[in-house]
C-alpha cells in the first residue's frame, strides 16, 4: 500500500506539464512546488516586540523600535571602534556578546535591564540596572568578583556601575 501523500505526490507528478513520468521525486519536490516570491512588507519587523493583550510588561528599551537608536535611546556599546580607519570592530563585537553572557550568568535573574559597555581609552565601564534579590553582601562580592575577573581577563581596568531597584520597571504594557 501507498500512502495518501505518494499517491498525491504521484497524481500532482503526471499532471506537471514540463517533466516525463521519470523524473524523480526530488526534482518533482524541488522544481514543481516552487513557493512564489514573499511580498515585501512596507516595515521591518525584525527586533520588536509583538503586541499582545495589553498584559505584558516592556522596558523603555523593548518597547521603542530598533530604527529610534540615536534619537530616542542610546547605544547599548560606546567606543571608537566603527570609526573609519579604526580595526578591530569585529573583536569588539564579541568582547560585548562575552561580557553580556557573563553578565547575565554571574547575576542570574537580578538584571534588570540591558548592560551598557563603555570603552574610555584603557578603562572599561559595564552599567547595569538590578533588582533587589540578593543581599548586599552578596552583590559587593560579585561586583568585586566580576571586576577582577574581567579586568585579569581583558588585561585593562574594569569598572561597574550598578544601580539597585526594588522590583523591574514597567514603561507600558503590550
Amino acid at each position: 500500500g501507498f500512502s495518501h501523500f505518494t499517491v498525491s505526490l504521484f497524481l500532482m507528478h503526471i499532471s506537471c506539464s514540463r517533466f516525463s513520468t521519470k523524473c524523480s521525486l526530488l526534482c518533482l519536490l524541488c522544481d514543481c512546488f516552487r513557493f512564489p516570491p514573499a511580498e515585501r512588507r512596507g516595515s521591518n519587523r525584525a527586533a520588536r516586540i509583538r503586541v499582545g493583550k495589553g498584559d505584558k510588561g516592556v522596558t523603555y528599551e523593548q518597547a521603542l523600535p530598533p530604527h529610534h537608536i540615536g534619537h530616542r535611546k542610546g547605544w547599548l556599546s560606546q567606543h571608537t571602534g566603527n570609526l573609519k580607519g579604526e580595526s578591530g570592530a569585529s573583536d569588539r563585537v564579541v568582547e560585548d556578546v562575552f561580557i553580556r553572557r557573563f553578565m547575565f550568568g554571574t547575576f542570574h535573574g537580578c538584571l534588570a535591564n540591558e548592560v551598557v559597555l563603555k570603552r574610555r581609552g584603557n578603562v572599561l565601564v559595564v552599567c547595569a540596572l538590578m533588582i533587589q534579590k540578593l543581599p548586599p553582601q552578596k552583590f559587593y562580592f560579585l561586583i568585586g568578583y566580576t571586576q577582577s575577573l574581567l579586568s585579569h581577563f581583558y588585561k585593562c581596568p574594569v569598572k561597574l556601575e550598578i544601580q539597585t531597584l526594588p522590583d523591574k520597571v514597567v514603561y507600558k504594557y503590550l
